[in-house]
Protein backbone atom coordinates (compact mmCIF):
# COMPACT_ATOMS: atom_id res chain seq x y z
CA UNK A 1 0.00 0.00 0.00
CA UNK A 2 1.27 3.53 -1.03
CA UNK A 3 -0.42 5.10 2.47
CA UNK A 4 1.48 8.63 1.69
CA UNK A 5 -0.30 11.58 0.83
CA UNK A 6 0.15 14.09 -1.63
CA UNK A 7 -0.31 17.08 1.14
CA UNK A 8 0.28 17.07 4.89
CA UNK A 9 -1.80 17.85 7.75
CA UNK A 10 -0.52 21.56 7.19
CA UNK A 11 -1.41 21.63 3.55
CA UNK A 12 -5.07 19.94 4.54
CA UNK A 13 -5.68 22.39 7.32
CA UNK A 14 -4.77 25.30 5.02
CA UNK A 15 -6.80 24.83 1.87
CA UNK A 16 -9.70 23.76 4.14
CA UNK A 17 -9.43 27.05 5.96
CA UNK A 18 -9.46 29.15 2.88
CA UNK A 19 -12.02 26.90 1.62
CA UNK A 20 -14.10 28.14 4.61
CA UNK A 21 -13.00 32.01 4.18
CA UNK A 22 -11.01 32.31 7.01
CA UNK A 23 -7.80 34.01 8.16
CA UNK A 24 -5.70 32.08 10.96
CA UNK A 25 -6.84 34.61 13.59
CA UNK A 26 -10.29 33.27 13.02
CA UNK A 27 -9.58 29.38 12.90
CA UNK A 28 -7.08 30.12 16.02
CA UNK A 29 -10.39 31.88 18.06
CA UNK A 30 -12.99 29.36 16.77
CA UNK A 31 -11.33 26.43 17.88
CA UNK A 32 -9.70 28.16 20.81
CA UNK A 33 -5.89 27.94 20.16
CA UNK A 34 -3.34 30.33 19.89
CA UNK A 35 -2.43 31.71 15.93
CA UNK A 36 1.35 30.30 16.45
CA UNK A 37 -0.15 26.71 16.74
CA UNK A 38 -2.33 27.34 13.55
CA UNK A 39 0.64 28.85 11.70
CA UNK A 40 3.31 26.27 12.71
CA UNK A 41 1.28 22.82 11.66
CA UNK A 42 0.39 25.08 8.13
CA UNK A 43 4.20 25.43 7.60
CA UNK A 44 4.73 22.16 8.57
CA UNK A 45 6.83 23.35 11.61
CA UNK A 46 4.52 20.71 13.23
CA UNK A 47 3.21 17.47 12.59
CA UNK A 48 2.72 15.29 16.26
CA UNK A 49 -0.28 18.29 17.51
CA UNK A 50 -2.27 16.76 20.45
CA UNK A 51 -5.35 14.61 19.43
CA UNK A 52 -7.37 17.86 21.52
CA UNK A 53 -5.60 20.30 19.30
CA UNK A 54 -6.59 18.12 16.07
CA UNK A 55 -10.67 17.42 17.49
CA UNK A 56 -10.92 21.36 18.15
CA UNK A 57 -9.56 22.63 14.43
CA UNK A 58 -11.46 19.68 13.03
CA UNK A 59 -15.22 20.74 14.72
CA UNK A 60 -13.62 24.61 13.85
CA UNK A 61 -13.35 23.70 10.18
CA UNK A 62 -16.49 21.16 9.88
CA UNK A 63 -14.79 18.23 9.29
CA UNK A 64 -13.58 15.06 10.85
CA UNK A 65 -10.20 14.61 11.86
CA UNK A 66 -9.16 11.66 9.76
CA UNK A 67 -9.56 13.74 7.47
CA UNK A 68 -6.94 16.61 9.15
CA UNK A 69 -4.05 13.86 9.59
CA UNK A 70 -4.16 11.95 6.72
CA UNK A 71 -5.16 8.22 7.91
CA UNK A 72 -5.03 5.87 5.46
CA UNK A 73 -7.73 4.61 3.57
CA UNK A 74 -7.33 1.58 2.59
CA UNK A 75 -5.73 -1.93 2.95
CA UNK A 76 -1.89 -2.86 2.39
CA UNK A 77 -1.25 -5.37 -0.03
CA UNK A 78 -0.90 -8.19 1.44
CA UNK A 79 1.43 -10.89 0.79
CA UNK A 80 -1.11 -14.11 1.08
CA UNK A 81 -1.89 -15.73 -2.36
CA UNK A 82 -5.57 -15.75 -1.28
CA UNK A 83 -6.91 -12.68 -2.59
CA UNK A 84 -6.59 -9.01 -1.10
CA UNK A 85 -7.69 -7.35 1.32
CA UNK A 86 -10.98 -5.05 0.14
CA UNK A 87 -12.40 -1.70 1.92
CA UNK A 88 -15.51 -2.80 -0.64
CA UNK A 89 -15.81 -6.38 0.35
CA UNK A 90 -15.70 -5.18 4.04
CA UNK A 91 -18.23 -2.62 3.25
CA UNK A 92 -20.59 -5.30 1.39
CA UNK A 93 -20.45 -7.25 4.27
CA UNK A 94 -21.64 -4.84 6.68
CA UNK A 95 -24.33 -3.55 4.24
CA UNK A 96 -25.39 -6.64 2.24
CA UNK A 97 -27.59 -5.95 -0.93
CA UNK A 98 -29.90 -8.83 0.11
CA UNK A 99 -30.88 -6.89 2.85
CA UNK A 100 -32.70 -3.96 1.24
CA UNK A 101 -34.23 -5.83 -1.70
CA UNK A 102 -34.31 -9.80 -0.20
CA UNK A 103 -32.44 -12.34 -2.14
CA UNK A 104 -30.20 -15.40 -0.78
CA UNK A 105 -28.73 -14.46 2.21
CA UNK A 106 -25.65 -17.08 1.03
CA UNK A 107 -25.82 -19.84 -0.89
CA UNK A 108 -23.63 -22.12 0.72
CA UNK A 109 -23.69 -24.92 3.79
CA UNK A 110 -23.60 -22.31 6.73
CA UNK A 111 -20.90 -23.90 8.92
CA UNK A 112 -21.42 -24.82 12.40
CA UNK A 113 -21.70 -22.64 15.73
CA UNK A 114 -18.59 -24.47 16.96
CA UNK A 115 -16.66 -23.69 13.36
CA UNK A 116 -18.02 -19.67 13.70
CA UNK A 117 -16.31 -19.43 16.97
CA UNK A 118 -13.36 -20.93 15.88
CA UNK A 119 -13.58 -18.14 12.86
CA UNK A 120 -13.71 -15.29 15.57
CA UNK A 121 -11.47 -16.52 17.83
CA UNK A 122 -8.61 -16.29 14.56
CA UNK A 123 -9.96 -13.21 13.90
CA UNK A 124 -9.74 -11.67 17.25
CA UNK A 125 -6.00 -12.96 17.54
CA UNK A 126 -4.90 -11.43 14.69
CA UNK A 127 -6.50 -7.70 15.22
CA UNK A 128 -4.75 -7.93 18.95
CA UNK A 129 -1.36 -7.69 16.64
CA UNK A 130 -2.63 -5.44 14.29
CA UNK A 131 -2.14 -7.47 11.46
CA UNK A 132 -4.94 -5.58 9.31
CA UNK A 133 -4.50 -7.45 6.30
CA UNK A 134 -5.40 -10.71 7.33
CA UNK A 135 -8.77 -8.75 8.94
CA UNK A 136 -9.62 -7.20 5.83
CA UNK A 137 -9.18 -10.35 4.01
CA UNK A 138 -10.72 -12.62 6.83
CA UNK A 139 -13.85 -10.58 8.87
CA UNK A 140 -16.12 -10.34 5.08
CA UNK A 141 -16.61 -14.43 4.98
CA UNK A 142 -16.88 -14.15 9.00
CA UNK A 143 -19.68 -11.80 8.51
CA UNK A 144 -21.36 -12.99 5.49
CA UNK A 145 -20.92 -17.01 7.54
CA UNK A 146 -22.33 -15.52 10.92
CA UNK A 147 -25.29 -13.64 9.33
CA UNK A 148 -25.95 -16.97 7.38
CA UNK A 149 -25.86 -19.25 10.35
CA UNK A 150 -28.70 -17.03 12.01
CA UNK A 151 -30.97 -17.30 9.21
CA UNK A 152 -30.18 -20.93 8.99
CA UNK A 153 -31.02 -21.52 13.16
CA UNK A 154 -33.43 -21.36 15.88
CA UNK A 155 -33.00 -21.43 19.67
CA UNK A 156 -30.23 -21.11 21.53
CA UNK A 157 -27.80 -21.86 18.13
CA UNK A 158 -29.49 -18.36 16.43
CA UNK A 159 -28.36 -16.67 19.93
CA UNK A 160 -25.64 -18.25 19.67
CA UNK A 161 -24.93 -17.44 15.95
CA UNK A 162 -25.64 -13.80 16.95
CA UNK A 163 -23.20 -13.64 19.89
CA UNK A 164 -20.44 -14.03 17.22
CA UNK A 165 -22.46 -11.73 14.51
CA UNK A 166 -22.40 -8.64 16.75
CA UNK A 167 -18.83 -9.05 17.64
CA UNK A 168 -17.64 -9.70 14.12
CA UNK A 169 -19.75 -6.27 13.17
CA UNK A 170 -17.96 -4.73 16.35
CA UNK A 171 -14.31 -5.70 14.71
CA UNK A 172 -15.86 -4.53 11.63
CA UNK A 173 -16.87 -0.77 13.43
CA UNK A 174 -13.31 -0.69 14.75
CA UNK A 175 -11.12 -1.33 11.59
CA UNK A 176 -13.72 0.77 9.13
CA UNK A 177 -12.78 3.91 11.43
CA UNK A 178 -8.93 2.27 11.53
CA UNK A 179 -9.75 3.49 8.04
CA UNK A 180 -10.78 6.93 8.47
CA UNK A 181 -14.83 5.18 7.49
CA UNK A 182 -16.64 6.23 10.21
CA UNK A 183 -20.29 6.50 8.82
CA UNK A 184 -19.21 2.75 7.62
CA UNK A 185 -18.02 1.83 11.09
CA UNK A 186 -21.70 3.05 12.47
CA UNK A 187 -23.28 1.33 10.09
CA UNK A 188 -21.18 -1.66 11.52
CA UNK A 189 -22.06 -0.66 15.03
CA UNK A 190 -26.27 -0.03 14.25
CA UNK A 191 -25.52 -4.05 13.06
CA UNK A 192 -24.05 -4.95 16.06
CA UNK A 193 -26.57 -3.67 18.22
CA UNK A 194 -29.07 -5.44 15.70
CA UNK A 195 -27.39 -8.78 16.25
CA UNK A 196 -27.19 -8.26 20.49
CA UNK A 197 -31.02 -7.96 20.70
CA UNK A 198 -31.24 -11.78 19.92
CA UNK A 199 -27.67 -13.09 21.23
CA UNK A 200 -26.50 -14.99 24.45
CA UNK A 201 -24.22 -12.74 25.83
CA UNK A 202 -25.40 -9.54 27.94
CA UNK A 203 -21.48 -8.49 28.13
CA UNK A 204 -21.85 -7.27 24.18
CA UNK A 205 -23.90 -4.41 25.05
CA UNK A 206 -21.38 -3.10 27.22
CA UNK A 207 -18.76 -4.00 24.58
CA UNK A 208 -20.92 -2.34 21.81
CA UNK A 209 -21.47 1.11 24.30
CA UNK A 210 -16.75 0.99 24.40
CA UNK A 211 -16.49 0.63 20.67
CA UNK A 212 -19.40 3.20 19.99
CA UNK A 213 -17.48 5.63 22.32
CA UNK A 214 -14.04 4.87 20.12
CA UNK A 215 -15.76 5.49 17.16
CA UNK A 216 -17.41 8.66 18.26
CA UNK A 217 -13.96 10.00 19.69
CA UNK A 218 -12.79 9.51 16.20
CA UNK A 219 -15.45 10.95 14.39
CA UNK A 220 -14.60 14.15 16.64
CA UNK A 221 -18.02 13.64 18.34
CA UNK A 222 -16.23 13.49 21.73
CA UNK A 223 -19.31 14.94 24.06
CA UNK A 224 -21.12 12.13 21.96
CA UNK A 225 -18.19 9.65 23.22
CA UNK A 226 -18.25 10.63 26.56
CA UNK A 227 -21.76 10.18 26.84
CA UNK A 228 -22.30 6.80 25.63
CA UNK A 229 -19.87 5.07 27.64
CA UNK A 230 -20.85 6.75 30.60
CA UNK A 231 -24.44 5.59 30.50
CA UNK A 232 -23.56 2.41 29.97
CA UNK A 233 -21.38 2.34 33.06
CA UNK A 234 -23.87 3.84 35.47
CA UNK A 235 -26.02 1.03 34.20
CA UNK A 236 -23.17 -1.74 35.07
CA UNK A 237 -21.53 -0.46 37.81
CA UNK A 238 -20.29 -3.14 39.92
CA UNK A 239 -20.03 -3.66 44.18
CA UNK A 240 -17.31 -4.62 46.47
CA UNK A 241 -17.69 -8.54 45.72
CA UNK A 242 -18.34 -7.90 41.84
CA UNK A 243 -16.53 -10.43 39.83
CA UNK A 244 -13.00 -9.45 37.61
CA UNK A 245 -14.97 -9.89 34.35
CA UNK A 246 -17.51 -7.13 35.47
CA UNK A 247 -15.34 -4.62 37.40
CA UNK A 248 -12.91 -5.37 33.84
CA UNK A 249 -16.19 -4.48 31.82
CA UNK A 250 -16.75 -1.31 33.88
CA UNK A 251 -13.35 -0.45 33.65
CA UNK A 252 -12.91 -0.22 29.91
CA UNK A 253 -16.29 2.21 29.80
CA UNK A 254 -14.49 4.76 32.38
CA UNK A 255 -11.23 4.40 30.12
CA UNK A 256 -13.22 5.05 26.77
CA UNK A 257 -15.14 8.03 28.63
CA UNK A 258 -11.83 9.09 29.91
CA UNK A 259 -10.20 9.30 26.17
CA UNK A 260 -13.17 11.50 25.16
CA UNK A 261 -12.61 13.70 28.22
CA UNK A 262 -9.37 14.64 27.77
CA UNK A 263 -9.49 15.61 24.40
CA UNK A 264 -12.31 18.25 25.39
CA UNK A 265 -9.66 19.35 27.94
CA UNK A 266 -12.21 17.96 30.93
CA UNK A 267 -8.90 17.45 33.19
CA UNK A 268 -10.84 17.56 36.70
CA UNK A 269 -13.59 14.45 34.65
CA UNK A 270 -10.17 12.31 33.57
CA UNK A 271 -8.95 12.59 37.22
CA UNK A 272 -12.47 11.64 38.63
CA UNK A 273 -12.51 8.41 36.41
CA UNK A 274 -8.72 7.50 36.14
CA UNK A 275 -9.31 7.26 40.41
CA UNK A 276 -12.33 4.70 39.86
CA UNK A 277 -10.88 3.08 37.10
CA UNK A 278 -7.55 2.16 39.10
CA UNK A 279 -9.56 1.34 42.02
CA UNK A 280 -11.67 -1.09 40.21
CA UNK A 281 -7.82 -2.35 38.85
CA UNK A 282 -6.46 -2.46 41.81
CA UNK A 283 -9.37 -4.99 43.16
CA UNK A 284 -9.00 -6.85 40.03
CA UNK A 285 -5.12 -7.37 40.76
CA UNK A 286 -4.17 -9.11 37.55
CA UNK A 287 -5.26 -7.84 34.03
CA UNK A 288 -7.97 -9.81 32.19
CA UNK A 289 -8.63 -10.18 28.96
CA UNK A 290 -12.46 -9.14 28.32
CA UNK A 291 -13.77 -9.82 24.42
CA UNK A 292 -10.32 -9.51 23.53
CA UNK A 293 -9.94 -5.70 25.14
CA UNK A 294 -7.32 -5.40 28.24
CA UNK A 295 -8.33 -3.92 31.81
CA UNK A 296 -6.38 -4.40 34.83
CA UNK A 297 -3.50 -2.52 36.61
CA UNK A 298 -1.32 -2.39 33.63
CA UNK A 299 -3.45 -0.91 30.87
CA UNK A 300 -4.90 1.62 33.38
CA UNK A 301 -1.12 2.75 33.97
CA UNK A 302 -0.47 3.14 29.97
CA UNK A 303 -4.07 4.91 29.76
CA UNK A 304 -3.21 7.23 32.46
CA UNK A 305 0.76 7.59 30.14
CA UNK A 306 -1.36 8.91 27.62
CA UNK A 307 -3.80 11.11 29.21
CA UNK A 308 -0.59 12.87 30.62
CA UNK A 309 0.57 13.29 27.39
CA UNK A 310 -2.81 14.52 25.78
CA UNK A 311 -2.66 17.20 28.88
CA UNK A 312 0.91 18.31 27.78
CA UNK A 313 2.57 16.58 31.15
CA UNK A 314 5.78 15.27 29.17
CA UNK A 315 7.67 14.82 32.26
CA UNK A 316 5.41 13.01 34.28
CA UNK A 317 4.54 10.64 31.52
CA UNK A 318 8.13 9.68 31.42
CA UNK A 319 8.38 9.23 35.03
CA UNK A 320 4.28 7.31 34.95
CA UNK A 321 6.15 4.73 32.43
CA UNK A 322 8.53 3.89 34.45
CA UNK A 323 6.03 2.52 36.58
CA UNK A 324 4.05 0.33 34.57
CA UNK A 325 3.61 -3.10 35.92
CA UNK A 326 4.14 -5.96 33.79
CA UNK A 327 3.70 -4.69 30.46
CA UNK A 328 4.54 -7.72 28.56
CA UNK A 329 0.91 -9.14 29.66
CA UNK A 330 -0.40 -6.78 27.30
CA UNK A 331 -1.47 -7.58 23.52
CA UNK A 332 1.06 -5.93 20.66
CA UNK A 333 -1.58 -3.22 19.83
CA UNK A 334 -1.97 -1.97 23.02
CA UNK A 335 2.33 -2.55 23.76
CA UNK A 336 2.99 -0.36 20.23
CA UNK A 337 0.36 2.80 21.57
CA UNK A 338 2.23 2.65 24.84
CA UNK A 339 5.55 3.33 23.00
CA UNK A 340 4.27 5.93 21.11
CA UNK A 341 2.99 7.51 23.47
CA UNK A 342 6.28 7.51 25.20
CA UNK A 343 7.62 8.86 22.22
CA UNK A 344 5.14 11.57 21.70
CA UNK A 345 6.39 12.72 25.49
CA UNK A 346 9.77 12.71 24.86
CA UNK A 347 9.21 15.00 21.15
CA UNK A 348 7.56 17.51 23.76
CA UNK A 349 10.87 17.68 25.63
CA UNK A 350 13.62 17.63 22.36
CA UNK A 351 14.54 14.26 23.10
CA UNK A 352 14.64 13.19 19.58
CA UNK A 353 17.09 9.99 19.86
CA UNK A 354 14.84 8.78 23.23
CA UNK A 355 11.22 9.24 21.09
CA UNK A 356 12.58 7.29 17.98
CA UNK A 357 13.80 4.36 20.55
CA UNK A 358 10.19 4.56 21.61
CA UNK A 359 8.69 4.39 18.59
CA UNK A 360 11.20 1.45 17.20
CA UNK A 361 9.85 -0.53 19.79
CA UNK A 362 6.76 0.09 19.17
CA UNK A 363 7.22 -0.84 15.47
CA UNK A 364 8.67 -4.04 17.05
CA UNK A 365 5.83 -5.51 18.48
CA UNK A 366 3.00 -4.44 16.09
CA UNK A 367 4.64 -2.90 12.65
CA UNK A 368 1.53 -3.49 10.74
CA UNK A 369 -0.54 -1.67 12.92
CA UNK A 370 2.28 1.52 12.93
CA UNK A 371 1.56 1.43 9.28
CA UNK A 372 -2.03 2.36 9.65
CA UNK A 373 -1.77 5.01 12.93
CA UNK A 374 -1.61 8.27 12.10
CA UNK A 375 0.17 9.60 15.17
CA UNK A 376 2.94 7.51 14.61
CA UNK A 377 2.74 8.59 11.03
CA UNK A 378 3.14 12.11 11.49
CA UNK A 379 5.58 12.23 14.69
CA UNK A 380 7.93 9.96 12.40
CA UNK A 381 7.47 12.23 9.93
CA UNK A 382 8.74 15.47 12.07
CA UNK A 383 11.50 13.46 13.50
CA UNK A 384 12.66 12.66 9.81
CA UNK A 385 12.23 16.18 9.08
CA UNK A 386 15.08 16.80 12.33
CA UNK A 387 17.12 13.71 11.02
CA UNK A 388 20.90 14.07 9.92
CA UNK A 389 21.51 11.40 6.76
CA UNK A 390 23.62 9.60 10.03
CA UNK A 391 20.09 8.94 11.63
CA UNK A 392 19.72 5.68 9.41
CA UNK A 393 17.07 4.48 12.72
CA UNK A 394 14.24 6.84 11.96
CA UNK A 395 14.89 7.22 8.26
CA UNK A 396 14.91 3.46 7.94
CA UNK A 397 11.67 3.78 9.77
CA UNK A 398 9.80 6.07 7.74
CA UNK A 399 10.85 4.38 4.83
CA UNK A 400 9.33 1.51 5.96
CA UNK A 401 6.19 3.22 6.93
CA UNK A 402 5.63 4.43 3.31
CA UNK A 403 6.36 7.75 4.07
CA UNK A 404 7.92 9.68 1.09
CA UNK A 405 11.29 11.13 1.25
Amino acid sequence: MNTTHESGMGDRLAELRLRRKMTQEQLAERAGLSVDVVRKLEQGRRNSARLSTINALASALDTEPSYLVGQPTTFAVHDAEDGLPSVLALREAVSPVAELFGGDIDPEDPPTIEELRKSLRSTESIRKEGRMGEIGLLLPQLIRDARAVVHASTGSDRAAANSVLAVAYQVAATTLTGLGKEDAAFTAMERSLGAIRECDDPGLETMAASTLSWVFTRQGRLADAERVALARAEKIEPGFRSAPRDLALWGILLLRAATAAVRQEKQTTVTDLMRLAKGAAESMGEDRLVYATPFGPTNTGIANVNFLVEMEKADEAIAAARTIPNLASLPPTWRARFQVDRALAYNDLGKDRAAGRALLLAEADAPEWMRYHSTSRRLVEELRGRASRADTEVLGLAARLGLAG
